[in-house]
């Protein structure tokens, strides 16, 4: 797993229904107020005349260069389709330098079962969305890996520990304009979807405060069964945590890779400012 998925500190409390809904929370806010670019548009990797950069410039771009080509060749995004390549101008101190730059075209899943993927680039979730049989809409809104739990897991070499590494969901089903939303918080785990809470609002008019209900393992054990088999009929069960897994493994590389090409035009900068 590369470093922008797994977790780079600490073990996050999973078990705080608070951390789930901020989670989810966190992602929609971020939305309200960041312009959506292109995901898998290009992104420029350039490569500097060296007669034209400082040493240093020279450097740090051939080591990005180096680390995007082993990211692609050591595991590659399943995305990636094409490469080409242009050239830009860009003026430093009054003189043009004329960049080669190469461009990774990508395209993402846009389907899975009965759901339609929304891919968020450059972003930490995704967005899938459905009808089901009875006419209702359903919405999932699910993050990137946020945290993780050691699992022991026994073996013929004895007990060994499993990292299980875990993606927080938001699932919305109404009927209209106007009426009352039923909101599941879950976890998805590598191979099981686990319900953290159920609660209604208005879909029009979310709350800012809003109970949550009780815990749900606290609820009768019939109950709980009712609501599985209730997600299980609208598409949401243990499949889809399956999917989303391999889905965010992907956009994770997808998403370094990316960086990564975007941090190649941090030397140009940092030449600018030595100059100035």
């Amino acid at each position: 797993m590369s470093g922008g998925a797994l977790i780079n500190g600490c073990r996050r409390s999973l078990l705080s229904p608070c951390f789930f809904f901020k989670s989810i929370s966190s992602s929609i806010e971020c939305r309200q107020n960041h312009q959506m670019s292109n995901a898998y548009a290009p992104l420029p990797q350039a490569q500097t005349n060296p007669s034209s950069s400082s040493p240093f410039q020279s450097k740090l771009l051939r080591i990005l260069s180096s680390e995007i080509q082993y990211q692609r060749d050591y595991a590659p995004p399943h995305q990636i389709w094409k490469n080409t390549e242009y050239l830009t101008k860009v003026e430093i101190d009054g003189v043009i330098i004329v960049r080669k730059c190469s461009v990774a075209s990508t395209q993402p899943l846009t389907e899975f079962d009965r759901f339609i993927v929304e891919d968020r680039p450059g972003e930490q979730w995704i967005r899938l969305s459905s009808k089901s049989a009875e006419d209702e809409n359903i919405k999932i809104e699910a993050t990137m890996f946020d945290g993780f739990i050691i699992a022991q897991k026994s073996g013929d070499r004895g007990t060994q520990e499993n990292v299980q590494l875990h993606i927080s969901m938001s699932i919305d089903i109404w009927k209209g304009e106007g009426t009352n939303t039923m909101k599941f918080v879950c976890s998805a785990w590598p191979d099981s979807l686990e319900i953290q809470k159920v609660f209604m609002f208005r879909h029009d008019e979310p709350p800012a405060r809003l109970y949550m209900g009780p815990h749900f393992k606290n609820l009768n054990s019939k109950l709980q069964t009712g609501f599985y088999q209730f997600l299980n009929s609208k598409g949401v069960n243990d499949g889809l945590s399956k999917f989303l897994h391999k889905y965010m493994m992907n956009k994770d590389r997808v998403e370094l890779i990316q960086w990564l090409g975007k941090m190649q035009l941090v030397p140009m900068a940092i030449g600018t400012c030595e100059e100035m």
